[in-house]
């Protein structure tokens, strides 16, 4: 069900790219909306269209705004090949099952809902008297809106985004500092996963805002870009520090995917995300736990992430490799003097710079 709704919304994503302001397809409907004209266009041929298909005239021509405005002139639907780079048919009468339900009122958009549900193409129906342009895919039914309305909203995201990264910040840095100290607790971890899930989430409705304006989100893809930079990897190695011991590769995949499908009343509860995350039940919030490095260890210069793995394997946890001196590290395969002498400066720096920000 879950890869089902993935789909989905992979498949609408990808329709709204294709007819997101400046691209030659939103601005021949923007035309066709102006007219007052109305208009019903099928995104793909196959079979199935044909079968349901009657009357109208065959074109194989290439795809213009101009083109499609003139065509909506006439009655019946539009149809395009599946990247909206040419013309196929126009003129089209569509008959699609009269027994595929739907909620649609008018003709124009009833037959647009059951003829996107019957053969899984995109259909996009364009309002003479509503004055709107609706896109179905598959049983979605999605009005799109004027770039100024999206572009409010996606401004009011980010301001949030900003906020909860910088709450993130402070959570991650809080528990760097208890890393160091070795006094990190089930709740301290559970908080940090919280809020990277938190921006992410956030981060994802803004995407789809980005998606949805084309070349009018080219600003807000760049401070999107800006703020959630590094933070999925982040949200990987908190995982593969405190998950359990035992637990393979792909567990770490399972276990973020399980933090991915908590709903927004669970996320806010750190006992369910630590749950989620294999930790333990609401009691254990504040048991002890000790990390391994990888948060710590990613972020000293030039370190490979197989040496990284190395390192852990070999120390075990993060109060080991804080205590190895410059042999101990020379010990560990593709650790070599100067590698060593660099984990070894900046372990201590990391640890001199969380604790100072956490008491100065």
């Amino acid at each position: 069900m879950a890869n089902e709704k993935s789909s989905a919304e992979a498949r609408l994503r990808a329709t709204l790219a294709s007819i997101a302001p400046g691209t030659d397809l939103r601005e021949g409907l923007e035309r066709i909306l102006r007219g007052r004209t109305g208009g019903l266009l099928v995104l793909g041929q196959d079979k199935t269209v044909e079968s349901i298909s009657t009357g109208g005239f065959s074109l194989d021509v290439p795809f213009t705004p101009t083109a499609l405005r003139e065509l909506a002139k006439m009655d019946g639907a539009i149809i395009l090949d599946r990247e909206a780079t040419r013309i196929v048919r126009a003129a089209v009468h569509l008959m699609p099952d009269p027994s595929i339900h739907t909620e649609e009122a008018g003709t124009r958009h009833r037959t647009a809902d059951r003829v996107s549900r019957q053969t899984n193409l995109p259909v996009v129906s364009v309002s003479q008297s509503m004055h709107l342009i609706a896109v179905y895919v598959g049983d979605t039914r999605y009005v799109l809106e004027d770039s100024g309305q999206i572009l409010s909203r996606a401004n009011q995201a980010l301001a949030t985004l900003e906020r909860y990264k910088l709450r993130l910040d402070e959570v991650s840095g809080t528990l760097s500092a208890l890393e160091i100290e070795d006094l990190v607790t089930v709740r301290d971890v559970a908080s940090v996963a919280q809020r990277l899930e938190m921006v992410l989430r956030i981060a994802r409705e803004i995407e789809d805002y980005v998606v949805e304006l084309g070349t009018d989100g080219r600003l807000l893809s760049l401070q999107l870009d800006e703020l959630v930079s590094g933070v999925d990897i982040e949200r990987e190695l908190v995982v593969r520090d405190y998950i359990p011991s035992g637990r393979k590769a792909r567990d770490v995949m399972k276990v973020l995917r399980e933090v991915e499908q908590l709903s927004s009343g669970e996320l806010v509860d750190v006992a369910a995300v630590a749950r989620a995350m294999s930790l333990g039940a609401p009691e254990h919030l504040d048991t002890a736990i000790t990390p391994r490095g990888y948060r710590l260890l990613a972020k000293v210069p030039r370190l490979p992430a197989t040496v990284v793995d190395r390192l852990v394997e070999h120390f075990g946890n993060l109060q080991k490799l804080l205590a190895a001196s410059i042999d101990d590290l020379q010990i560990v395969e593709g650790v070599g003097e100067l590698r060593a002498r660099s984990v070894r400066e900046g372990l201590s720096r990391l640890a001199e710079s969380s604790i100072l920000e956490r008491y100065v």
